[in-house]
């Protein structure tokens, strides 16, 4: 359950820019002759929480740059997003690879940056709003995007550990994943020689 930034959103924000650009506030009664009410307020919010435009004032806006605003769709985000979350998770598989060997293996790219996260099938609901409300898609099991995107693996039982302010499941598992994939034996490696040879 993703959301992309409706067509009507985008048209609203080259209206504004082309009249305002960068520099000059506007309010939202700037689009009473093309949307209704409840359609400009929708508009300006989501164009607002996607950091398109920001607020001045009570009742001012500015545009962003267009240039940050197409940089900024390629942020790496779900790390810090995950340390707000209400419910338990794990990241799971390759992404606890990447933790535990304190990123000497990497899968992160702009192009394409998947996150593997084990949550309790019961959250399933919660994490797929949690996920959309800051414009990652969100895919169960398996799927790809460009940029960054989270893979839910839905488990009944969830065991996890903290390493640097994330949850993540135990060493042990992340280094028998590592150990069975060559491609994975230098961040193997690093694992067994940070952490030792009993875990992994």
């Amino acid at each position: 359950m993703y959301s992309e930034i409706p067509y009507a959103c985008m048209r609203a924000y080259a209206l504004l820019f082309t009249r305002f650009g960068a520099s000059r506030p506007f309010a939202q009664s700037e689009l009473d002759f093309v949307l209704s009410g409840s359609m400009k307020k929708k508009v300006f919010s989501i164009l607002l929480n996607a950091g398109w435009i920001k607020k001045r004032g009570r009742s001012d806006y500015l545009c962003n740059e267009p240039g940050e605003v197409i940089r900024h769709l390629l942020d790496f985000k779900v790390p810090e997003m995950m340390g707000k979350a209400q419910k338990p998770y794990a990241f799971s598989g390759l992404s606890a690879i990447e933790l535990w060997s304190d990123y000497s293996y990497t899968q992160r790219s702009t192009e394409r940056s998947p996150y593997f996260i084990r949550v309790l099938r019961r959250d399933l609901p919660y994490w797929k709003g949690f996920f959309a409300a800051k414009r990652v898609p969100v895919y169960i099991g398996k799927g790809t995007s460009i940029g960054e995107f989270a893979i839910l693996l839905p488990v009944t039982r969830l065991e996890h550990v903290e390493k640097g302010g994330l949850s993540v499941e135990p060493l042990v598992d992340a280094m028998a994943e590592a150990r069975e994939n060559e491609m994975h034996y230098y961040a193997y490696d690093y694992m067994k020689r940070k952490y030792g040879r009993k875990h992994g």
